[in-house]
């Protein structure tokens, strides 16, 4: 199952507003700020036609980038590891 770089940033976003309208800590809204600021990134989402290369990330996308924090970043990514067991679709791989 292919899933785009831009699909992804979609996941994290609403993952992180899931997370938020839970009621969970305070830092949750933080988070799903700090997610939406990643929307300068969605260019560099969407995968080349083949044998283009990965276009270099804007500025704006690495500031972003690095503002996530860590918690952040990994309990998001822990929720978009989650979602296909939760749907009833086989794991996503990558390599």
């Amino acid at each position: 199952m292919a899933v785009t770089r831009t699909a992804l940033l979609v996941v994290l976003v609403a993952g992180a507003m899931t997370m938020t309208m839970r009621g969970a800590e305070a830092q949750q809204p933080s988070c799903a700020a700090q997610l939406t600021q990643l929307a300068p990134c969605a260019r560099v989402g969407v995968a080349p036609a083949p044998g283009q290369p990965l276009p270099a990330p804007p500025a704006e996308c690495c500031s972003a980038l690095g503002a996530v924090s860590h918690d952040c970043a990994c309990g998001t990514l822990d929720i978009i590891n989650s979602l296909p067991a939760k749907c009833g679709l086989p794991r996503v791989t990558c390599h």
